[in-house]
C-alpha cells in the first residue's frame, strides 16, 4: 500500500478507521506522512481524550525536573493541606504521586463519580473525596480518568501556575506548537458537545469552574502535535537541541511498572504511557476513539493519529504496525 492507497482506504472505510481525521508521522526526524480526512486540515485540533494523560505525565516530569515536585514518592496529601479528610479515612495519607502515575491509587466505590465531580465547583477537590478507602494500598491497577485530576492539581500547586500556562511555557512553546487556551464552559450540555462534536476544534483544553485543566481528558491536539511530542520523547526529552524533559524521567516514565490484564491486551504500563510489547521498544499514549501517540524506537518513528468520537476503539497500535509503518518504509514489527 502506498500513501494514495492509504488515503483511499481510510476514506472508504466503514469500520474502525472511518473516524480518522489526521495521521502525521515523523521518521528519523523528518516528516514522512501528513494526511487528513473529513474536511480536517493539518493545523486543526481534536479532543484526544486520554492521550491527555500522556501529556500530564510529561508535565509531571518537568515539574519534577524543576524541583517543584520533590519526588514521585511524595505523598499526595503534602499538596493538599487545606483539604479536610473525611472522618475515619486513613489510606489517603499513604497515596503517592507514583500511585497516580501508575494507576495504582485506591478509590472508594466501583465506578468513577462522573456526575458528582463534573457538576462540582472544584473537580480536583471533588475527586479527592473518592481517594483512599478501607482496602488500603493494594498495588492493584485501577484505571481512573478522574483520579488524574489530582495530579493536575499537584502540578498547579507545586508550580504556582495554572496547568495550561505551565504546559504552554514548558512544553508546547518550546516544541514550536501552538499555545492552548482554556475552554471555559463546563455545563453538562457543553461537556457532551465537547466529546461528540465531529467538527475541528481550537487549540484548547477543557477546564473546570476553577480554571484547572482536565487532566485525564479534554486536551485538543493535532496529529502533528502528537507526533512532535512523540519525537521529543523518542529523543530522550530533547528537541532541536533543547532539553524539554530530563532523560532520566523519560526512561522512568516509559519503563514497565505494572503488567496489565486481558482487558488492556496484556500491555505493560509506565507513567500513564503504555508499552504494548515485552521485548520491543514500542510505547504509546492512548485515548478513546483511536487517538494515539505511537513511538517506535527501533525505527525512530513517531506517529500521531486523531479521530472524532467513535465507541469501542481503544488503540490503533496494530493498525499502525500493519498498515502505516510499511507505507512510510519502516519495518513492520510483529507482536510477541
Amino acid at each position: 500500500m502506498n500513501k494514495e492507497q492509504l488515503h483511499n482506504y481510510i476514506s472508504d472505510s466503514t469500520g474502525n478507521e472511518s473516524n480518522i481525521c489526521q495521521i502525521y508521522a515523523i521518521k528519523n526526524g523528518e516528516t514522512v506522512l501528513d494526511d487528513c480526512w473529513h474536511g480536517f486540515k493539518t493545523e486543526d485540533a481534536v479532543n484526544v481524550n486520554s492521550v491527555t494523560k500522556g501529556v500530564i505525565a510529561l508535565l509531571s516530569g518537568i515539574a519534577l525536573d524543576k524541583g517543584a515536585i520533590k519526588s514521585v514518592d511524595q505523598k499526595v496529601m503534602d499538596y493538599y493541606p487545606d483539604y479536610k479528610v473525611k472522618r475515619g479515612e486513613k489510606t489517603i495519607y499513604d497515596v503517592t504521586i507514583r500511585h497516580l502515575l501508575t494507576m495504582t491509587a485506591p478509590y472508594k466505590g466501583k465506578s468513577e463519580p462522573w456526575k458528582r465531580v463534573c457538576t462540582s465547583e472544584d473537580w480536583t477537590l471533588a475527586i479527592l473525596d473518592n481517594l483512599g478507602g478501607r482496602k488500603g494500598i493494594t498495588g492493584e491497577f485501577r484505571y481512573a480518568t478522574l483520579g488524574i485530576q489530582i495530579l493536575g492539581g499537584i502540578i498547579e500547586r507545586s508550580s504556582g501556575e495554572k496547568c495550561i500556562d505551565f504546559a504552554n511555557r514548558n512544553l508546547f512553546i518550546p516544541l514550536g506548537l501552538p499555545e492552548r487556551i482554556a475552554h471555559g464552559d463546563s455545563s453538562k450540555e457543553d461537556q457532551f458537545d465537547y466529546f461528540m462534536n465531529k467538527a475541528p476544534r481550537k487549540y484548547e483544553w477543557y477546564v473546570d469552574p476553577q480554571g484547572t485543566a482536565t487532566s485525564g481528558w479534554g486536551l485538543c491536539m493535532s496529529a502533528r502535535d502528537m507526533a512532535v511530542i512523540g519525537n521529543m520523547v523518542l529523543n530522550g526529552g530533547m528537541y532541536m537541541g533543547k532539553r524539554i524533559v530530563s532523560e532520566e524521567y523519560i526512561k522512568d516514565m516509559l519503563a514497565p511498572h505494572i503488567k496489565l490484564d486481558e482487558k488492556f491486551a496484556f500491555m505493560n504500563y509506565g507513567y500513564l504511557w503504555y508499552k504494548p510489547y515485552d521485548n520491543r521498544e514500542v510505547y504509546a499514549a492512548i485515548g478513546d476513539s483511536g487517538n494515539i501517540i505511537y513511538l517506535n524506537k527501533d525505527n525512530d518513528v513517531s506517529v500521531g493519529i486523531t479521530g472524532t468520537f467513535k465507541p469501542r476503539i481503544f488503540d490503533r497500535v496494530d493498525f499502525i504496525e500493519q498498515i502505516i509503518l510499511p507505507v512510510i518504509g519502516a519495518v513492520n514489527g510483529k507482536k510477541e
